[in-house]
C-alpha cells in the first residue's frame, strides 16, 4: 500500500521521490528516511550534502581498471600500490565485486571492471563495456593470468565465455571462479567464505 504524501510539505514530498528512484529502497523506507532527516540535527544533514555534492565532482575512474578513483588520482589506490600482482587481473562486472573479493584479504593482484555484462536483449554488447580496454592491458604484456570473475548467471557466463574467445589467443591463462558461487547470484552479496573458496577453486578455460 502507497505511503500517503500528501498532507505532508513539498520539500519533504521530493525528498521521497528521490528516495524512492534510489535500487532497494520502497516508499515506506523512503518516507523514514526523510522524515528521519527531516527531525535530525543540522550536522548531520549538512554532511550528507557536502557529501553528495563532492561525489560527482571529486570521483571519477581508474584510467587503467576502471575502479572508482578520486578526481585527482588518475590511478586508483589499488593499481598504484606497489604490493600488488601486476601480472594477475580480476575481471568483474560492478566496482562494488571489488569492494566484495577485497573484504576477503585473500587476492593480492589487480583488477579490471567491465561495467555491466553482454546482453543482447537489453542492447548490451561489446562495445558497450571496457572489454578492449582489457584486451589492451594483456596485449602490453606482463599480465600471465585473467581471473573471470562475472557472477554465475546466464549473462555473466555468457560474458566469460565471449572473453575466453577473446583473450585466449594472446597467450594469457585465462581461469574462472569455481562454482561455490550460487547459481544467479550476485558476488557483492557472497560471504567470504564462499568467495575464498571460489578464488582457490578457480579452474582455467578455454
Amino acid at each position: 500500500m502507497p505511503v500517503p504524501t500528501s498532507a505532508l510539505p513539498r520539500p519533504v514530498r521530493a525528498l521521497i521521490e528521490a528516495f524512492e528512484r534510489l535500487p532497494g529502497i520502497g516508499p515506506k523506507s523512503a518516507a523514514r528516511l526523510a522524515l528521519y532527516l527531516l527531525r535530525a540535527p543540522e550536522e548531520v544533514t549538512q554532511a550528507l550534502r557536502d557529501a553528495l555534492a563532492h561525489l560527482h565532482r571529486d570521483v571519477t575512474y581508474c584510467q587503467r581498471c576502471f575502479h572508482f578513483t578520486e578526481a585527482d588520482q588518475p590511478l586508483c589506490a589499488i593499481c598504484r600500490d606497489p604490493q600488488r600482482d601486476q601480472t594477475t587481473i580480476c575481471v568483474v562486472e560492478d566496482p562494488l565485486d571489488v569492494v566484495a573479493l577485497e573484504r576477503t584479504g585473500l587476492y593480492t593482484g589487480v583488477y579490471h571492471v567491465l561495467h555491466g555484462v553482454l546482453s543482447p536483449i537489453e542492447g548490451v554488447g561489446p562495445e558497450d563495456l571496457r572489454i578492449r580496454e582489457l584486451e589492451q592491458r594483456v596485449q602490453e604484456g606482463g599480465v600471465q593470468e585473467v581471473i573471470l570473475a562475472t557472477n554465475p548467471s546466464l549473462e555473466g557466463d555468457a560474458t566469460a565465455a565471449y572473453l575466453v574467445q577473446r583473450l585466449k589467443p594472446l597467450g594469457v591463462r585465462v581461469t574462472r571462479l569455481a562454482q561455490g558461487l550460487p547459481t544467479g547470484g550476485d558476488l557483492e552479496y557472497a560471504d567470504q567464505t564462499t568467495l575464498m573458496r571460489a578464488l582457490l577453486g578457480r579452474q582455467e578455460l578455454g
